[in-house]
């Protein structure tokens, strides 16, 4: 999946993914349900939030919800 096809799912309605390290992950059904408020997802919808990301999260809650939310790699297309 390319960063621009990332880029057209940047609301609830396109479905919402965002790029951690380089997965890219479908948080449409997840959004929510996080724990800091749909806001913030939101915010970073179509864009790599991997910054933001690990400033709050560490490696166990990536794991935790990776099968789950997980939907490809930048560069390589989506399993939906």
């Amino acid at each position: 999946m390319s960063t621009s096809e990332v880029a057209t799912h940047n609301t609830v309605e396109a479905g919402l993914y965002i790029i951690v390290d380089g997965g890219v992950y479908d948080m449409t059904g997840f959004v929510d349900e996080h724990p800091g408020g749909s806001k913030i997802i939101k915010r970073v919808g179509g864009k790599d939030a991997s910054k933001q990301f690990w400033k709050y999260h560490n490696e166990k809650i990536l794991t935790k919800y990776t099968n789950r939310l997980k939907i490809g790699v930048v560069g390589e297309k989506a399993k939906l």
